[in-house]
């Protein structure tokens, strides 16, 4: 049962070399500041074209980080939340290869999409113009499939191949890796990509009507295996809301550049405004594998953001000048980039590497209603990897660091790490109280005045942002400095 705790996401690779030495750190130098854990894809292979999320096999741990076996070992004091990557599979997958050499005799012939399932008639420039797609082109690639060349739907990247969800053979295909995941004891599926997952002529092919009901139909099977689901969209915050509706958990992506407004401009007014209608059945970030979405406050035709179209634009530019530009290398189509509108920095770097900026940030993230997970570049207080980028040409590289002894050790025993871990510790340790009442109440647009209650215990919380200082009570503790977590956790 997911408890309001504390969930670390990680590569287990980059931080920790393999499961068996994740499972150490979290009953080790981590105990006590998580309840649970957002394992980042380790199926076979991790190291593919988009870090883990095209599978060639999703039912196989990666022989690198472990076996199934470490996953459960896991499991059994932490919940575990482990991704279904709904939209496609890698072009190496047994199926793909399978249909590629046998065509239409294949078993798995109907599972991958092509763009003549879609538009029977052919689809012109405007018709393909009208899909809504993370990167620029057009969403086909070209393969040989039994010695005939084939446009077949690519959503991502070249080698993850789309398919077809109305298809016998895609379906069996995800209700396969939902039986291992079931077996293995996953706590909590995260639903990846699917908001492209659904295709149909005249629309967008991305969050229709149709989408609705394919999340529906998972979570149903999710549910009956006994696992919640949790959504991953980014979308305008009208629709987070709709699908908050529909699912067990959804993110709140609108917090990340709200709070980064609010610490950059001193003006937390949008901020309040969204914790006063966020959804409550969701799951809290500030960063993520993936950049910042800007997306989530902005407008979006008629409809008005978050954020108005000025503050998003001057937020963006906020950021480049705190990472002296370092985002700015690894952002759009300045680097290999699968999603135009997020921005790729550390938190930390978007932050100007201000701990006290850090700090408040994660406060904030804790005191709003959901289930907090923590990025472990962010816990860590880690910079832009540019010598990673400058390898890979991978914008989000720059927010995907690796970790050995010597840098992690270096990275932990950091003050500002140091007082994060106090505060998650201090956040597991009353994950009871946030499980009760959440009122935002009314204070100047500089300030968050946050109460929580539960029975008996009330906690009232104020930060300022622009001056950067807070202020909890909580029974007879009042605290005014990151350190004073520690000593209540």
């Amino acid at each position: 049962m997911l408890q309001n705790q504390p969930q670390l996401i990680a590569y287990v690779d980059r931080l920790a070399t393999d499961l068996r030495g994740l499972d150490r750190l979290l009953r080790n130098e981590l105990v006590g500041a998580f309840g649970g854990v957002h394992l980042l894809p380790f199926f076979d292979p991790i190291d593919g074209a988009d870090a883990g999320f095209d599978p060639r096999n999703h039912t196989e741990v990666d022989a690198r980080l472990g076996t199934w076996d470490d996953v459960g070992r896991i499991g059994t004091d932490f919940t575990v939340m482990a991704d279904l990557i709904v939209n496609h599979v890698s072009s190496d997958s047994p199926q793909f290869r399978d249909w590629q050499e046998h065509g239409a005799e294949s078993p798995w012939a109907g599972m991958f999409l092509t763009p003549e399932q879609v538009f029977p008639g052919g689809a012109d420039d405007d018709e393909v113009a009208r899909i809504y797609r993370p990167r620029p082109g057009r969403p086909f690639s070209n393969y040989e499939i039994a010695g005939e060349g084939r446009l077949v739907w690519t959503t991502f990247t070249r080698h993850q191949i789309d398919i077809d969800l109305e298809s016998p053979a895609a379906w069996s295909y995800l209700m396969t890796v939902l039986d291992r995941f079931a077996v293995v004891g996953v706590d909590l599926v995260r639903l990846d990509a699917v908001g492209y997952a659904i295709k149909k002529a005249g629309t967008s092919s991305f969050m229709i009507t149709e989408t609705f009901a394919l999340i529906a139909r998972i979570t149903e099977q999710c549910r009956a295996r006994g696992m919640d689901v949790l959504v991953e969209i980014h979308s305008h915050h009208r629709q987070q809301k709709q699908i908050a509706g529909q699912v067990d958990r959804v993110y709140d992506f609108a917090l990340p550049p709200l709070v980064l407004h609010a610490l950059h401009t001193g003006d937390a007014q949008p901020l309040q405004d969204w914790l006063r209608i966020a959804p409550r059945n969701c799951v809290t970030v500030l960063d993520t594998h993936d950049g910042i979405g800007i997306v989530d406050v902005a407008p979006h035709g008629d409809l008005p953001g978050l954020l108005s179209a000025e503050a998003v634009e001057t937020l963006v530019e906020t950021i480049h000048d705190a990472t002296d530009g370092r985002s700015r290398e690894a952002t759009g189509a300045a680097a290999s980039n699968l999603d135009l509108y997020q921005i790729n920095t550390t938190f930390f770097e978007a932050l100007g590497s201000d701990d006290r900026a850090l700090f408040l940030a994660r406060l904030i993230q804790v005191l709003s209603p959901g289930i907090p997970q923590v990025y472990y570049a962010g816990l860590l207080a880690a910079p832009n990897q540019m010598d990673l980028l400058g390898r890979t040409g991978v914008g989000r590289d720059i927010n995907r660091p690796y970790y050995d002894t010597d840098s992690l050790s270096a990275a932990l025993a950091l003050p500002i790490v140091q007082d994060l871990l106090g505060l998650l510790r201090w956040r597991c340790a009353h994950h009871w109280l946030f499980d009760g009442s959440f009122e935002l109440l009314d204070s100047p647009a500089t300030e968050l005045a946050i109460r929580w209650s539960s029975n008996d215990e009330v906690l009232e919380a104020g930060i300022d942002v622009a001056a950067r200082t807070f202020r909890l009570e909580l029974a007879d503790a009042v605290l005014t400095e990151p350190s004073d977590f520690s000593r209540c956790s």
